[in-house]
This record gives structure tokens, sequence and C-alpha cells, in this order.
């Protein structure tokens, strides 16, 4: 596989299947976090994403250490509405995509260029467009 390169500075957004890779400690996403990390770039989640990556046989020790090295971007009033005109700017149904709305507003909001690890390109290209460069993991 070739190896995929991230820009210099900027944030790096995992959505949920980047965090649960990197949770699983994923070789790729280790390796891409780690990359981003060494380019000065910051490593993100929304806060929603945790809900969403979280499960019943999730190591709590591991998200606790793997969220302290993180910076959990917070979901309040003005992010929900941000992420709720987002949806109808795009035409989606906030039932189905609202967590990740919420992810696209947060990768919105970061420092440039934004790069975010998502398994859901299809989605997150409609709600972000050309504004963030997505990497499929």
């Amino acid at each position: 596989m070739a190896r995929r390169k991230l820009s210099h500075e900027g944030t790096l957004v995992l959505d949920s299947e980047g965090l649960s890779k990197l949770l699983d400690d994923d070789e790729t996403v280790v390796a891409l976090v780690m990359e981003a990390r060494s380019r000065g770039m910051e490593v993100v989640i929304c806060a929603l994403t945790i809900i969403e990556a979280v499960h019943a046989r999730t190591n709590k020790a591991r998200l606790s250490w793997v969220l302290s090295g993180l910076r959990v971007v917070p979901v309040g009033d003005e992010e929900a509405k941000a992420a709720s005109t987002l949806l109808l700017e795009v035409g989606l149904h906030g039932h189905k995509y609202a967590i990740d709305a919420a992810v696209a507003q947060a990768a919105l909001r970061q420092r440039r260029p934004v790069v975010m690890l998502t398994s859901d390109i299809d989605d997150m290209t409609r709600l972000c467009g050309a504004r963030i460069r997505l990497v499929s993991v």
C-alpha cells in the first residue's frame, strides 16, 4: 500500500472509524496520527465521536489513554446550530446524519489545512465539500 502523506501543520480530525481504529491500534491509523503529530498537526475529535465509537467491548483504560492525547471539540448550542444549518444546505436529515454533521462542522472550524480520517467519504464529501481533505480508513 502506498503511504498517504499529510500536510505540514494544520489539523487531523478523526471520525468514529478513525477513533475506533486508533483504539484498536490499527497500524495505518496509528502511523497517520504519528506522522501528523511529527508534522506539527493537532489531532482532534468531535465530542460526539466518543459516543459513536464506544461500545460494550471498548477497553476503558485504552479509551482514556487515547483521549488524553487528543483535543476533544465540544458541541454546544452554536456548534449544533451550525451543524443543523450544514445539513439543510446539503439536503440531509439530522435523524440519520446528526453526528456526521457535528463532526464535519468541528472539522470546518479547525486550523487549516484540515485532514479527516473517515470511512464515510461520500457523506463527508457532501458535508465538507473540498474544504477538508478526506482520507479513507
